[in-house]
């Protein structure tokens, strides 16, 4: 193994939550219980209504939250994003690094600019309603690849929201170049069903000849198969990695290890907020995989890692947690 377990790249969002009613979605009309772009001015809008209200803080964004699971369950990762010179900026790198994580170093002197931001608005029923501006984050370019780094990581991971840029495609695209090319294996997570509707020649390109891992759930598994059979999507999957993993919420999930389907099955929990699952799924079983761990016993450790994610508000565990999680299994 090198200086890394898993090498990451994603985007660089600032998460801050607050609590609103629904009346209060509804003075601002916003769509309730999913995640819309908006742009810097009507960011600015929403924030002025929030001011005042107790926010809380974390460095977010689908992979910063994987690597951040592998960082406090004790593997050792490296982030590749992109801040700006700004206060959020600082909070993330800071946030980043206090988890335990390596990151780029934005060449000592961030560029000018907005910071992303996704504001999560949560209402009394445990519904998430997100408002996200990219910011300088949808400028990510192979300007915030390491190389060094990279080549010395037994796993690339990347997320599927990468697509959506141009810059950050070809990004991802590189880091699956330079990896493959050092004898890294390589991960990627589907992300979004959007992602997969409206992206899914970019994530493609991104795939190239074939990947050693892919991540997806249920419904991007069968937009990407184009199909409504999950046998065929798991056919389907073969052609685009050496294994992967599909999750299917309560009813557990599908690993395929290269030779043999394992199904693994759900912990039977209350959940009341699910984003963030994904995320911590493929964490947990990122760390189970570069640990000694087989293909099974990583899948019921992410299993049980994201079953627990979906009891609380929030993408993030305490660390003290995620290490209780690994001594239950033993």
């Amino acid at each position: 193994m090198g200086k890394y377990h898993v090498y990451g790249i994603g985007n660089a969002l600032v998460d801050m939550e607050f609590e609103v009613t629904p009346e209060f979605l509804q003075q601002l009309k916003i769509d309730k219980g999913v995640m819309t772009l908006v742009d810097e001015a009507r960011q600015t809008e929403i924030m002025a209504q929030v001011d005042g209200l107790r926010c809380k803080k974390s460095s977010g964004g689908s992979a910063a939250n994987t690597m951040v699971a592998i960082a406090q369950l004790g593997g050792k990762g490296f982030y590749s994003c992109k801040v700006a010179k700004d206060e959020s900026g600082y909070f993330y790198l800071e946030d980043l690094r206090r988890c335990g994580l390596d990151t780029n170093s934005h060449n000592g002197d961030e560029e000018n600019g907005i910071t992303g931001k996704c504001l999560v608005l949560v209402t009394p029923d445990a519904d998430r309603t997100m408002n996200t501006f990219l910011g300088i984050t949808a400028n990510l370019s192979e300007v915030e690849i390491v190389p060094e780094a990279l080549v010395e990581s037994e796993y690339l991971y990347a997320e599927g929201y990468l697509v959506s840029s141009p810059t950050a495609k070809a990004a991802a695209i590189k880091a699956r170049e330079i990896a493959q090319q050092a004898g890294v294996k390589t991960a990627l997570s589907l992300s979004d069903p959007n992602m997969v509707e409206f992206f899914q020649e970019g994530l493609l390109k991104v795939i190239g000849s074939g990947l050693d891992l892919v991540f997806a759930n249920e419904a991007e598994a069968l937009k990407m198969a184009k199909t409504n059979a999950l046998s065929q999507a798991l056919e389907y999957f073969k052609t685009l990695a050496k294994s992967f993993a599909i999750t299917r919420g309560a009813k557990g999930s599908l690993i395929y290890d290269g030779q043999k389907l394992i199904e693994i099955d759900a912990v039977k929990v209350q959940a009341i907020d699910t984003v963030g699952a994904g995320d911590m799924y493929a964490g947990a079983f990122l760390y189970g995989i570069t640990h000694g761990m087989s293909y099974a016993e990583a899948g019921k450790l992410a299993s049980l890692a994201a079953s627990r994610i979906v009891t609380r508000f929030g993408p993030r565990l305490e660390a003290q947690e995620m290490q209780f999680l690994i001594a239950s299994l033993r």
